[in-house]
């Protein structure tokens, strides 16, 4: 049985010792391997379909026909998946079924990394940051997908370039690994807009900031599609940058908003630290003169008087 590491009062706030941190790490790490773990383990179950659904559109697109296989005289460039040894079918099952299980116990293994960091953030940084991991989950997966969906594209540019007298083919080991490299760049890819509004929400960045650096964005984005993805071709490119620009414009929209609800309540906040804020220096109205009287007056005595002055002091 775990011990858990918050069964004592918890500080207000949320200091711990360092062996209650050791120990809350272990648990929280402890519980996503498991969610991994058994994720993989029902994959492993279901392998061959879910190997048949990820090389399903990669074989209609460049998949070699009945009849036009190796040796047998096919017009056009094909190809063909294959199993390369007697422990292949075992090491791409594994295979498999971990890509699977890091890829459907994502939203677990993200929320266990929140619940750690949880006790030392305030009220009001929880809140974001739960928001934050509950739109990371959706932004991974989208961009999962989308490699999944160029995939076919990505196979046919490369299989374009065969000579037409030769064969291709596609060993099932590295297929199954371009195919996590283009799931893991491209989810992570997805995640550069929630990065940046979280960078803006905790004061490093501004929106006005983000929106003048759009064109060296754009040309950056683009760089990063042609080298992320295999072929280069532009379609290929084209499809991982857009969204990746979308989403960019869609978090500098979000960044100054934020700015804009934060300096209506601190006129200061959009201010760097050794920048001096502004000072309204215009004389305020003076009000009406008050009657003075005078020491010597007989009829107004005023306040008493003591060693000379009017008043206590």
């Amino acid at each position: 049985m775990l011990k858990s590491a918050r069964k004592q009062q918890r500080d207000p706030e949320g200091r711990m010792p360092l062996a209650e941190h050791l120990r809350e790490l272990r648990n929280r790490l402890l519980k996503a391997v498991v969610a991994i773990i058994v994720v993989t383990v029902v994959a492993l179950i279901y392998y061959k379909q879910i190997a048949e659904f990820l090389t399903g559109p990669v074989i209609d697109s460049v998949g070699c026909k009945k009849g036009e296989g190796i040796g047998g005289g096919h017009p056009e460039p094909c190809a063909q998946i294959t199993a390369n040894g007697l422990l292949a079918p075992f090491t791409i099952m594994l295979k498999v079924g971990l890509m699977t299980g890091v890829v459907v116990s994502s939203p677990i293994w993200l929320y266990q990394l929140w619940a750690f960091l949880a006790p030392g953030l305030h009220n009001h940084e929880k809140k974001y940051a739960l928001g934050f991991v509950a739109a990371g989950v959706p932004l991974f997966l989208a961009g999962a997908w989308l490699a999944y969906a160029v995939l076919p594209t990505t196979a046919g540019a490369l299989v374009g370039l065969t000579p037409s007298d030769w064969d291709n083919l596609f060993p099932a080991d590295e297929f199954f690994d371009i195919v996590t490299r283009m799931v893991i760049v491209f989810g992570l890819a997805f995640e550069l807009p929630l990065l940046l509004v979280l960078l803006n929400f905790g004061g490093v960045i501004t929106g006005r900031r983000m929106l003048g650096w759009w064109r060296g964005m754009v040309v950056g984005i683009t760089v990063f599609a042609a080298v992320a993805t295999p072929t280069g071709d532009p379609l290929t490119m084209s499809l991982l940058a857009a969204p990746i620009v979308v989403l960019y414009f869609g978090a500098t929209g979000i960044c100054l908003f934020n700015d804009r609800r934060r300096r209506r309540g601190n006129p200061d906040a959009g201010l760097d630290d050794d920048e001096a804020s502004d000072l309204d220096l215009t004389p305020a109205p003076v009000g009406d003169v008050e009657p003075v009287s005078r020491p010597d007056d007989p009829e107004d005595p005023g306040p008493t008087r003591r060693n000379g002055y009017d008043d206590v002091t």
